[in-house]
């Protein structure tokens, strides 16, 4: 009775199944890469999939680290020229979801690539504390990127305000008899 069983829940495992398994594996451990804050994870996830959802690229850094990384070709900083390394898990290059996980997620992170978070966010950057600034729009995210730059460079993530401005001598009104 028990390998009957067992032989039933095989038989329902189908391709598009196995599709759907390997989507949400993928999907999470592009999360589980980006982050290692449990809150922020649904975010990431609802951010992948609103840029599924518009044909946009995912253009996430890890997928580019884990393509050199199999190639030993990863020295443990990404620069700019690695964006365009020729992987087919560089989602800055290919568009979709990689072909297959980039690493092994957590349970949070599959959760998130189960229930992403409704949001309109589109983009995301480090924050230098572990977690991202989110954006909806580009203007959002470079706004959000001068932030990331700032703090990497010791500064507060916004400038100060700019002081208020000075109060203008008022000349007034001469009166006709005033002494001259």
């Amino acid at each position: 009775m028990h390998r009957r069983r067992r032989a039933h829940t095989w038989t329902i495992v189908t391709p598009d199944c196995c599709s759907l398994l390997l989507r949400i594996v993928s999907l999470a451990s592009l999360v589980e890469r980006e982050t290692p804050k449990r809150e922020e994870r649904p975010l990431v996830a609802g951010v992948f999939e609103n840029r599924l959802r518009k044909g946009m690229r995912l253009q996430c850094d890890p997928t580019v680290i884990y393509g050199m990384e199999r190639l030993g070709k990863y020295q443990g900083t990404l620069m700019g020229k690695d964006l365009s390394f020729d992987s087919l898990y560089n989602t800055y290059e290919h568009a979709g979801l990689p072909p297959g996980p980039i690493g092994n997620p957590g349970e949070a992170s599959l959760r998130a690539a189960l229930r992403p978070a409704q949001t309109d966010y589109l983009y995301f950057v480090a924050n230098t504390q572990g977690g991202h600034f989110f954006g909806a729009t580009l203007a959002e995210h470079n706004k959000n990127v001068v932030k990331y730059h700032r703090l990497m460079a010791g500064l507060p993530a916004d400038p100060p305000p700019p002081p208020p401005p000075s109060p203008k001598k008022r000349r007034g009104k001469q009166h006709r008899g005033a002494a001259r």
